[in-house]
């Protein structure tokens, strides 16, 4: 299923949701310059937590700041253009409710709590070759706000391409539901095995998902909007 838009309106102009894609594509192509290098050294690591480092890792920034640099940065052109989609589309209504600089904040926590969950997850469970593998992309911060989104809007309706050609309207619950189930599935159930994930940081997702459905109450400023109504 392919988001495309859903139909709560905002109350002004998501600047915040809006510059935080511009940044992301500008990470990216400043990325393409030098890929390997950039990625080696801006990455976040799990063993930068707790080492030992292996490989290229051993050749990395301190884990907090690549905590946020791997925020902005992508593994491929899929792997940006489907975040930065989700972001899009869910990212404006949270940022709606919180206003600018709360979103900022909340969007921040919430990759610092997915690279922690997977952080967590790999040390315990895999071994130094595993926590030695560069973690990028903003999914797990995109994943707090699926998770913030869920708890403030479970009944809008989002329109998707079913099999990635049939418009349909399904509601935001259903949707973020499927979503995440299709996540574990993805991830062959195997959040206790972050060596075994397919490439996909899948505690992550969880860890930031989670984060955004219990902390949205204490971002959030005023109710989000009603749906558009259709004409």
């Amino acid at each position: 299923m392919l988001p495309l838009f859903d139909n709560i309106p905002t109350r002004r102009f998501p600047l915040v949701t809006y510059l935080l894609i511009a940044a992301n594509f500008a990470v990216w192509f400043w990325e393409l310059g030098a890929r390997t290098g950039r990625i080696d050294r801006y990455a976040f690591y799990p063993c930068a937590v707790s080492g030992p480092c292996v490989g290229a890792a051993r050749d990395h920034v301190p884990w907090p700041e690549g905590t946020l640099t791997s925020m902005f940065m992508h593994a491929s052109w899929l792997h940006i253009l489907g975040n930065m989609l989700f972001l899009f589309i869910f990212g404006n209504n949270v940022e709606d409710v919180m206003g600018r600089i709360r979103f900022i904040v909340f969007y921040v926590a919430g990759g610092f709590a997915a690279a922690l969950t997977q952080t967590l997850v790999t040390l315990h469970w895999s071994g130094a070759a595993a926590a030695s593998i560069p973690n990028v992309g903003a999914s797990g911060a995109i994943a707090a706000v699926l998770g913030a989104y869920l708890v403030l809007l479970p009944h809008a309706r989002v329109t998707t391409l079913l099999f990635g050609f049939l418009p349909w309207r399904l509601s935001a619950g259903f949707f973020l539901i499927v979503w995440f189930l299709f996540q574990l599935w993805q991830s062959n159930f195997s959040i206790i095995h972050a060596d075994q994930g397919g490439g996909v940081a899948f505690a992550a997702h969880v860890g930031g998902f989670v984060f955004g459905a219990l902390a949205i109450k204490a971002f959030q400023v005023r109710p989000p909007l009603g749906p558009r109504l259709r004409r």
